[in-house]
């Protein structure tokens, strides 16, 4: 049956191209939700970003249409009208005192839902407490889920366990060319560089699937920049972000597994190959409150959200003597901009033209901020994401619709794109124990 989705102003500033995702059915946008994007449009944030392309979208449709029939939003797809004249309905006053937007848009669609002219309303909103709302009211409601990974459980892990492996066919991964046909293993569809632990009883050893030999290749332990993995899971990381092929890696797992450190190191060790290395992190309020309220200039402003960074980095320069050449050569790359640390929203209008390019906690991102920073990619750049989709510290997103698992969830089986998901904690025995417990 037909439906109508009354949409709150979240999910436009979400996607603002959501309303092409509601196949047959209609949609209804509230005056108020005008009245909300209209505060939005000024800013260089992506929700500014939104804000602007939504109106420009509704520009284009005949003005009278659409606060009238509705206009056709084109073959295969329903309708879209803005919902200008509506009753405010008893149930919302006696519920809830205040007079918000949020409450105006529930009347709205509550006054649809009892004209009866509508076909089935629901409304559509990424705010949880506004969804309770509704349903108290009789209201159906529903989160906005295009970009929502539906089976979380089968996410894309990087890495296999494979038992009983023939000896004899782990002792050939020892001798050169360290690799065996994958045909000649029992393994169900290997995915282009995933990595595998395979063993038997007595012996071990780790591997990684070429799709284009279809081969299975050792991956030995290596080194960048004085570190040094110390289990699988940071083998198989290393090795991802030290091949020339893979342009796009993603690192995901719990607090202390080594996702920012091991990158750090790698792009340390591979320095000589760009021209630059830049990373960034998004910059996420504490409380949801803007950066205005805290003291000094942009600078003081940004520098606890960027100091775990130069954390990472500290750990890296005192492996060495300060006298050390490799410590110094820090130092240098920070002073000269070879090396650079700022918030993500700095790389706007940026040429990302042979760079390694970390992006850290990138579970705060949305799909669309991802694939807005993967698209400026450029000639002879690397990008890496790391995060971990249990801390998400922004209110609509969640681990079904953080930007780095759509990442996953879409990209794995490229042949450029390498993944590992990191379960073993090895900051210390005490943050492992707090990561598993707490």
């Amino acid at each position: 049956m037909k439906k109508t989705f009354v949409l709150d102003t979240n999910v436009i500033l979400h996607d603002s191209s959501c309303i092409f995702y509601f196949q047959e059915n209609d949609i209804v946008i509230p005056i108020t939700v005008i009245e909300e994007i209209d505060a939005f449009k000024r800013g260089a944030d992506l929700i500014n970003y939104h804000a602007r392309e939504f109106v420009r979208l509704l520009d284009t449709f005949p003005g009278d249409a659409l606060v009238q029939d509705g206009v056709s939003l084109g073959e295969g797809r329903g309708k879209i009208s803005i919902l200008t004249l509506y009753d405010e309905e008893p149930e919302v006053n006696r519920a809830f005192l205040e007079q918000s937007p949020d409450h105006r848009i529930l009347s709205a669609a509550l006054s649809l839902q009892k004209r009866g002219k509508a076909s089935q309303v629901i409304l559509v909103s990424k705010d949880v407490n506004l969804r309770l709302k509704a349903r108290a009211l009789g209201l159906e409601s529903q989160d906005y889920t295009t970009d929502k990974i539906k089976d979380i459980d089968k996410l894309y892990r990087g890495k296999r366990l494979i038992e009983e492996v023939d000896p004899e066919i782990i002792n050939r991964f020892f001798a050169a060319p360290h690799q065996v046909p994958a045909a000649e293993i029992d393994i169900p569809n290997p995915i282009a560089n995933e990595y595998f632990i395979l063993r038997n009883a007595s012996k071990s050893v780790l591997a990684c699937y070429n799709p284009q030999t279809r081969m299975l290749e050792r991956v030995e332990k290596l080194q960048a920049y004085g570190i040094s993995p110390r289990n699988a899971e940071q083998s198989f990381a290393l090795n991802a972000l030290l091949n020339p092929e893979i342009q796009l890696v993603t690192l995901s797992g719990k607090a202390g597994t080594g996702k920012t450190l091991l990158t750090l190191a790698a792009a340390l060790e591979r320095r000589r190959e760009y021209r630059q290395i830049f990373l960034a992190r998004p910059v996420v309020a504490l409380s949801n409150k803007d950066l205005g309220y805290l003291p000094g200039d942009i600078e003081s402003k940004l520098d606890p959200y960027m100091q775990p960074l130069y954390d990472n980095l500290g750990v890296i320069r005192n492996q060495f003597k300060e006298s050390d050449e490799r410590a110094q050569r820090i130092n240098e790359m920070l002073e000269s901009g070879k090396l650079e640390i700022a918030p993500l929203a700095y790389i706007r209008g940026r040429s990302l033209d042979h760079i390694f390019f970390i992006v850290d906690e990138a579970q705060n991102l949305t799909p669309h901020e991802v694939k807005t920073i993967i698209t400026r990619a450029g000639e002879g750049t690397k990008i890496v994401l790391t995060g971990d989709p249990s801390q998400i510290d922004t209110p609509y997103l969640d681990s079904r619709s953080t930007g780095l698992n759509y990442l996953i969830n879409r990209m794995h089986g490229q042949g450029m794109y390498g993944h590992v998901t990191l379960e073993k904690g090895e900051r210390s025995p005490l943050a492992e124990l707090a990561s598993d417990l707490l």
